[in-house]
């Protein structure tokens, strides 16, 4: 039988009111206080804190405090991710951002589903859908990324915009619904 936490790993129906889930999230919740309330001039323990809030992230991951998440061990950020103030990740799924992407202030990023019926929803059970997010991305602030989204390598979403289904790689897409404005190609061979 799976515990709570193999549940949520594998995007199962769990129940977060578990005790090892509870920990979990006070241990992230300390780590985020810590990060939060940190001096801004302590740059290397700024590190530290971020290195053990993220284990499964880069090292060179940067986050601008304040910044928040339920767990942190679910985030797998690449090399040169750069977060701006005040971002939410609800990572009971897994979060995977690509390399050298930047994600503005105020982005939510969630991957927290509950029952569409309302009986199984008092229950408390929720499921994390997977997140995919690509190598070079730019998110605008304030945009809201809804659960088992995937947006490809190289692409732009607008600010303020609400992502509710996968974006393409090297596009640039905007709104709610975000949808694609313009292919980004020609822009990204010319970088090359």
């Amino acid at each position: 039988m799976k515990t709570e936490k193999e549940k949520m790993l594998t995007s199962e129906y769990f129940n977060p009111l578990d005790k090892q889930l509870s920990d979990d999230r006070l241990a992230a919740r300390k780590l985020l206080h810590e990060l939060n309330h940190n001096s801004p001039e302590e740059f290397q323990q700024q590190k530290e804190i971020t290195r053990k809030l993220l284990p499964n992230s880069s090292k060179a991951t940067f986050i601008q405090p304040p910044f928040y998440c339920d767990y942190g061990y679910n985030i797998k950020a690449g090399k040169g991710v750069f977060f701006n103030f005040n971002c939410t990740l609800l990572d009971l799924g897994s979060i995977e951002i690509g390399t050298k992407t930047m994600i503005g202030p105020n982005v939510q990023i969630y991957t927290a589903v509950h029952p569409k019926n309302a009986e199984k929803r008092a229950t408390g059970i929720e499921k994390g859908n997977p997140i995919r997010i690509g190598k070079n991305v730019w998110i605008g602030g304030n945009t809201t990324i809804c659960p088992g989204v995937t947006i490809g390598d190289n692409s732009i979403i607008g600010a303020g915009s609400v992502v509710t289904k996968d974006i393409a790689a090297n596009v640039m897409a905007a709104g709610n619904p975000c949808r694609v404005i313009k292919e980004l190609l020609n822009e990204t061979k010319s970088l090359s």
